[in-house]
């Protein structure tokens, strides 16, 4: 079997106030999201999300049902986004083939019964990022190219935040049930993601790392605004961000994330901000 899975269970903030450092990543961070011919999958107890990756190297990979989902295929009860992070490759959902080049998505919908990812080539393997949510709809699996992503563009080389936000897999592009993808650039010269902070009771997310330079870090923040923490992160690291944190980072060059996020509510906008000077 080439799909596996962990799983990692939901905390409060009262409990990860005593947490030290080793105790913090068990709970947040995903340290491998590729290996080679390896489908690697994350379960998070945080809206029942599952993130991961897909590396296909000398073979296909069939995305098959894992234990925790207790179903006869994985997209029987969810819905899956795909980004590819790596050279260009092919998802194959029930026959049809979609060929997705590097920062390109695709959504898949609920009720699609055989995923299959290959690469173009195994010299330049695809790594297709996946994020997974329950779903309670059948909605049309589709490819978003970055033309077709809703484009914001924010903050300063001042502030060391110039940033552009791709919102590939989002509800003001395709319908979903409730997962939301898309993915941050950070400017040269600029470092801060995310922020000011926020939270948002409403949903959970997770940060995708990559594009970091060898040599070069991020410091992941999270915990309660007044309560914050930090987990250094490497290239192609995920980590999870509980309702109830903020989820920002600074990096000691500037990288893209990819955030991914479920919940009960689709509104991008719908956030809990807290100002700088505020911050603890």
């Amino acid at each position: 079997m080439s799909t596996s899975i962990v799983t990692r269970y939901a905390s409060s903030p009262a409990e990860a106030k005593s947490w030290d450092t080793a105790q913090a990543r068990a709970a947040f961070h995903i340290p491998v999201v590729f290996e080679a011919d390896r489908i690697q999958l994350v379960y998070s107890h945080y809206d029942r999300f599952i993130a991961g990756g897909a590396m296909p190297v000398g073979k296909p990979l069939p995305l098959e049902t894992v234990d925790p989902l207790k179903a006869a295929y994985f997209l029987e009860r969810r819905e899956l986004g795909i980004i590819n992070v790596g050279g260009a490759g092919t998802v194959t959902v029930d026959g049809t083939a979609y060929e997705l080049a590097f920062k390109e998505a695709l959504y898949i919908g609920k009720g699609n019964k055989e995923v299959v990812f290959a690469s173009a080539d195994a010299k330049t393997p695809a790594r297709f990022y996946i994020n997974s949510t329950p779903a309670h709809m059948q909605y049309p699996t589709r490819r978003i190219t970055r033309a077709e992503a809703e484009v914001v563009t924010l903050g300063s080389l001042e502030t060391a935040n110039h940033r552009t936000i791709n919102k590939l897999l989002v509800n003001s592009v395709l319908p979903t049930c409730q997962l939301q993808m898309g993915m941050t650039e950070l400017k040269p010269g600029s470092i801060w993601n995310t922020m000011p902070a926020h939270t948002h009771d409403r949903r959970m997310e997770v940060y995708f790392y990559f594009e970091i330079p060898e040599g070069q870090s991020v410091c992941h923040f999270w915990g309660q605004p007044q309560e914050t923490r930090h987990i250094w992160m490497q290239n192609n690291e995920a980590v999870i961000s509980p309702p109830w944190s903020i989820h920002s980072g600074a990096g000691t060059s500037n990288y893209t994330f990819i955030w991914g996020m479920a919940g009960e509510n689709l509104d991008y906008g719908d956030m809990d901000h807290v100002a700088i000077p505020d911050l603890r």
